[in-house]
């Protein structure tokens, strides 16, 4: 309604528009404004028309619609009009989990209700959502890219939200960061630390966790940015990478470990050695994989947690390959040394990554812009 009152400036035809009267569509925009705090539109002889806050709003409800209204273009009847908030909630739930039972539970509600929800969708649609198999449920073509699209327009109205309640001169919402191992070194903090002064009380989430698990939420919209090494080539399209610096791979060990004795090492010199490396298919893995191609250790601990990487080099003679970001931390804290070899072909982009064509709030904005001066130092 809020969409077809902002184009039409018309009450009766938004009513005619949304098949709704016009009473409900006075009823639903005085309390989108009370939800709100902010008038989003000015009466006036000549018609209604958005407010500063209005035009911002509309921006965000276009960009979510969009979504949904490209999910459903294939659908064999058009369900703009019909599809709620609840419907859509439960079709993710149902999508993500297999089961009804299990969606209910997620969601906080009965399971005939979820069951009903996605089921007067799906009838509304006149599409299948649900293949019934035995080993659960299982989410069609569909379904899958319904769900997506409606997690990317909830994703959208939060930033909505948030961007209203700045107007209204209060902190709403929260930055959600997926941190990749390096970013933790010191480069994220050091950004979270400057962002807090400028923004003491914006609530702040990272993340940690392997590349694949955060690009998923990232892709869902449940993550606003990820921080940390960058893939090349890209491995997908709806993704934006932004190059900030880049680091590169070094060699550690304890202090006092017996190799820092040896002078001229090679990676001949150090396969002898147990050692802690990082797990397969990251960047840093195929880099140490390369430098030791042809002497490959026959004792290999795998971890992606830099915590366990520590106390396991500083409790024996593993050795261990790092970012020289994250090495340079751990030498200044006392913990670790860096070897005096040199890993080859080791330099690797640093960024970060979001969702293609994703709009960030003022205060994402100003995050990011931290993210960009602090890595210009880095450089």
């Amino acid at each position: 309604m809020f969409q077809a009152l902002a184009r039409t400036h018309s009450v009766t035809q938004t009513a005619a528009a949304c098949l709704v009267s016009q009473p409900a569509v006075t009823q639903a925009m005085r309390k989108l404004e009370d939800d709100a705090g902010l008038a989003l539109f000015a009466r006036s002889p000549r018609g209604i028309f958005l407010t500063p806050a209005g035009e911002v709003f509309a921006r965000r409800v276009d960009r979510a619609l969009g979504f949904l209204d490209e999910a459903m273009a294939d659908m064999a009847r058009p369900i703009r009009h019909q599809a709620t908030r609840a419907q859509l909630s439960a079709l993710i739930a149902v999508s993500e989990l297999g089961n009804f039972t299990l969606a209910a539970r997620h969601l906080g509600l009965a399971q005939p209700t979820v069951h009903r929800s996605t089921t007067m969708l799906e009838q509304s649609a006149g599409v299948q959502f649900f293949q019934r198999t035995t080993h659960g449920l299982i989410a069609t073509r569909a379904a899958q890219a319904l769900a997506q699209a409606a997690r990317l327009a909830f994703a959208e109205l939060d930033q909505a939200a948030s961007e209203l309640a700045a107007l209204a001169g209060h902190e709403v919402g929260r930055i959600v960061i997926g941190s990749l191992p390096l970013s933790r070194s010191g480069f994220l903090p050091a950004a979270l630390l400057r962002f807090r002064e400028l923004r003491p009380s914006l609530p702040f989430e990272v993340i940690d966790g392997r590349y694949d698990e955060l690009l998923g939420g990232l892709r869902r919209g449940e993550i606003d940015m990820m921080v940390g090494a960058l893939r090349i080539p890209q491995p997908i399209p709806d993704i934006q990478q932004e190059r900030l610096f880049e680091d590169s791979a070094v060699i550690v060990a304890r202090h006092g470990h017996p190799v820092l004795a040896r002078a001229g090492l090679s990676a001949a010199d150090l396969v002898d050695y147990p050692w802690v490396m990082p797990r397969r298919q990251t960047p840093l893995r195929a880099t140490l994989d390369a430098f030791l191609a042809g002497h490959r250790p026959r004792n290999v601990i795998e971890t992606s947690s830099v915590i366990m990487m520590r106390e396991i080099l500083r409790g024996s003679d593993h050795l261990g390959g790092l970012s020289r970001m994250q090495a340079e931390a751990e030498s200044e804290a006392q913990a670790l040394a860096i070897l005096p070899v040199e890993v080859p072909d080791s330099l690797r982009p640093i960024g970060i990554t979001v969702r293609a064509g994703w709009e960030p709030t003022e205060a994402q904005r100003a995050f990011l812009d931290i993210l960009r001066a602090l890595a210009a130092g880095v450089r």
